[in-house]
């Protein structure tokens, strides 16, 4: 049967969608930020006041926020379509046309606005905000960014000729970072230059240095030894003589860039699409592993696109007569579908990682079990 007036019946289904959405996502924002200001309450000292913690927090907002979405979008459409259910105003409308084809359809057009909101929160407000929150931390704390390592930051580059300002040649470059600071600013620089046969070439320190507008690491303070084999009759037992030079300050290009440094010091579930793209473009170039940044990186691609799926899910709920359940008690089940989902999200994610599955298998699979969990619940439940 064909449905009657169908823009009609969208923009009301849309409009009490997105009003319980709203609503249920900013409750939810306030209780997870509520639990950040109640965390953050211990770090307040000196410069640190309780208005800079506040705004801390709240510029986290972003973040949380895309978090949060496809959550909120699954308890907002179960709410709204056991609502309907209760009041009978879903049978009307299946009585007037819309079946389960056309329900996924209408929630895909109510779902494709969230879609882009999500993005446009998760890959340009919550990163840029993110950074924002941070640097108003670090000024007021006087701190750094500092890794999980004792040692620092480890990271490899590529060797360059002319004292590391040439082309690209053969061997390997382990750089160590002991802080970064504020501005693009490092500190307690530790490299290690490697030949291709994996031969110490140079050691070189630095106190600082800073990441310049033409693309290069000014470094100050440099000590540097340098490793070269004398020739011997006796291949067999090379000799190596050293020569340790100081600078002032010496010139570096390395594609080890600020954003690269900083990609190193949080984890690859909160990097931005972009971000993640170049480091793992940066791993390849140096034949590291790119499984758990490559399994992020889906995961971000993939991830706006389970509001739908959030959404698909709701749908079975309104064909469930009153008496099978009250309102509540569908809201109830409706959390429990999410944070199920959540979980098995994350725990796929780490089978993945340890089985090296395919990044974008992995990244699927938990979005595509949950859908298919949705069209066969909406069959049963059509059914009945």
């Amino acid at each position: 049967m064909r449905l009657l007036f169908p823009f009609i019946y969208e923009r009301y289904l849309a409009r009490q969608i997105y009003a319980a959405f709203g609503f249920i996502l900013f409750a939810l924002v306030a209780l997870f930020l509520f639990f950040d200001i109640l965390s953050e309450l211990g770090s307040i000292k000196g410069a640190y006041t309780l208005p800079l913690a506040l705004l801390h927090v709240l510029l986290k907002a972003p973040s949380r926020i895309s978090e949060i979405i496809p959550i909120a979008g699954l308890i907002g459409g179960i709410y709204v379509f056991a609502m309907l259910a209760s009041q009978s105003e879903f049978t009307i409308l299946r009585i007037a046309g819309l079946d389960a084809k056309r329900g996924l359809l209408t929630l895909a057009k109510i779902a494709l606005p969230l879609i882009v909101l999500t993005l446009i929160i998760s890959e340009g407000v919550g990163p840029y905000t993110e950074n924002l929150s941070e640097k108003i931390r670090m000024k007021a704390l006087g701190s750094a960014y500092t890794s999980q390592f004792k040692t620092g930051v480890w990271v490899k580059d590529r060797l360059r000729d002319e004292d590391g300002n040439g082309p690209i040649r053969p061997g390997v470059r382990y750089v160590n970072v002991g802080k970064i600071e504020k501005d693009n600013e490092i500190a307690n620089i530790r490299m290690y230059e490697f030949d291709d046969m994996y031969r110490l070439l140079s050691i070189r320190s630095a106190v600082s240095g800073q990441f310049d507008q033409m693309g290069t690491w000014v470094l100050n303070e440099v000590t540097e030894t340098r490793f070269t084999e004398t020739k011997q009759t006796d291949s067999l037992e090379p000799v190596y003589t050293a020569h340790t030079y100081k600078h002032p300050t010496i010139s570096l290009v390395s594609e080890v860039t600020p954003q690269i440094l900083g990609v190193l010091l949080i984890s690859p579930e909160k990097m931005s699409i972009l971000s993640l793209g170049r480091f793992i473009s940066h791993l390849q170039d140096n034949k590291q592993d790119i499984q758990r940044h490559a399994i992020a990186f889906w995961k971000k691609v993939i991830y706006p696109l389970t509001i739908f799926v959030m959404l698909a899910l709701a749908l079975p709920f309104a064909y469930l007569k009153v008496r099978a359940g009250s309102v509540g008690f569908k809201v109830f089940g409706g959390i429990m579908l999410g944070m199920s989902f959540q979980l098995f999200n994350s725990l796929f994610s780490n089978v993945g990682l340890l089985g090296s599955w395919p990044p974008l298998l992995t990244a699927l699979t938990p979005p595509l079990f949950y859908f298919l969990l949705a069209i066969l619940g909406l069959r049963w439940v059509s059914k009945s």
